[in-house]
């Protein structure tokens, strides 16, 4: 029974969307569904996906926003173009496998208007539906990237301040930092990922290759790093993202407020280190 997995899903879904999920049961119905939320909103005031059974090998993911969800509607309203290229862009990232629909819009230039939006995909499976497996193909190829659009929309920041820190002169001494909070964005990590893969693109290492299941350590970095623009401009996850492992991506912002571009850090890594 796809009841037997609530942990499983929202386990997935937290690691993806970077926002805490809630699971529930609806037994309504001749096969049970689970509805699934971000737990700090009521079940009824923001968006809602149920994920249930299709067919004898499907799975069917259908969004929608709940009765009370005009305030959470009205924080979509206010996101930023960038967000909203994110959104899109997380949609679209949905693998061949599954078909996506997004009621009566295209799926290039949706918008969340108002209560009436409505969002489904439908997948496929090799096996039975119940199956961790299927299950967990289930949550990353569709759930996830449904939910970390909205939760992109909404505004969820849960990601800690990661800054880099300038060399004390002694112990003790008050450091400047650069914030990398955009960098962070765990759905920037979640979309780079999915376009790019998980290698590194500066030194071109895979880190699970060397970590093993420790090895979920990719990063996300801007080429071009937000607070330079002089002017907003349109966003483009596909060139503007690149994968970075941790060490590559601390060695680029070395360099403020311009970091090294990823062909001058190469560079370094060529030349001579005696």
């Amino acid at each position: 029974m796809i009841a037997r997995s609530r942990e499983l899903i929202s386990r997935e879904l937290e690691e993806g969307t970077g926002a805490s999920i809630a699971v529930e049961v609806n037994d309504a119905g001749l096969r049970s569904s689970l509805r699934i939320w971000f737990s700090d909103l009521e079940e009824q005031r923001g968006p809602i996906a149920e994920l249930r059974p299709h067919g004898l090998k499907g799975h069917r993911v259908e969004l929608a926003f709940g009765k009370f969800s005009a305030p959470i509607l009205g924080q979509i309203a206010r996101a930023t173009s960038e967000d909203i290229q994110l959104a899109r862009a997380l949609v679209a990232s949905i693998g061949p496998a599954a078909q996506v629909e997004v009621h009566e819009q295209h799926l290039t230039d949706w918008l969340v208007r108002d209560g009436r939006f409505r969002l489904a995909a439908t997948i496929r499976h090799e096996d039975s539906p119940d199956t961790d497996a299927a299950i967990t193909q289930t949550c990353r190829e569709v759930i996830v990237p449904i939910m970390a659009a909205m939760a992109e929309l909404i505004g969820y920041d849960p990601i800690d301040d990661i800054a880099i820190y300038d060399a004390p002169a002694a112990e003790g001494a008050i450091l400047q930092s650069v914030i990398l909070r955009r960098e962070r964005n765990p759905r920037n990590r979640l979309l780079s990922v999915r376009i790019h893969g998980n290698c590194c693109k500066a030194c071109r290492i895979d880190p699970r290759s060397l970590y093993g299941d420790a090895g979920s350590i990719i990063e996300v970095h801007h080429l071009e790093p937000l607070a330079n623009l002089s002017a907003p401009r349109t966003y483009n996850p596909r060139t503007d993202l690149v994968p970075l492992c941790p060490n590559c991506h601390r060695a680029i912002h070395t360099r403020r407020p311009i970091p090294y571009t990823l062909e001058e850090l190469q560079s370094f890594m060529e030349g001579p280190h005696d």
